[in-house]
């Protein structure tokens, strides 16, 4: 995760306090470059413009959905390779399923906390 620190992240979500919360817990663990889309659109548009090292990003929002983020940015031959942790306050199992038939690297689910956040991304980054 030592990349993290200077690579930026973009996390995407339509509410501004999950947002302001995830940049919180973020820098608790130690990743400072943090850059936010508040949909779906607005974070392509950023990837696509960008250089980003994660993408974390809500699943419920107007405009384009986490899911269909996720599924845009792997039909990108510039993005597809990019790391990306969609967070949903539901644990369905249908849509665990759906997310990892995108391609999601991993999945939260509200509530949680940093250290959630911490182990989540390192999975993410062991396999990588």
């Amino acid at each position: 995760m030592a990349f993290l620190k200077t690579t930026p992240v973009l996390i995407v979500d339509d509410y501004n306090t999950m947002l302001r919360l995830i940049r919180n817990l973020l820098q608790q663990i130690g990743i400072e470059n943090v850059d936010d889309a508040t949909n779906g659109e607005e974070a392509l548009a950023k990837l696509n413009a960008g250089r980003y090292g994660l993408c974390i990003s809500d699943w419920n929002m107007p405009v384009m959905s986490g899911l269909d983020l996720l599924r845009q940015v792997r039909a990108s031959e510039k993005l597809r390779r990019l790391p990306f942790i969609l967070v949903t306050a539901e644990s369905k199992t249908e849509n665990v399923i759906a997310a990892s038939k995108a391609g999601v690297s991993n999945y939260i689910v509200k509530p949680f906390n940093a250290e959630t956040l911490r182990t989540k991304i390192d999975k993410v980054f062991a396999t990588a």
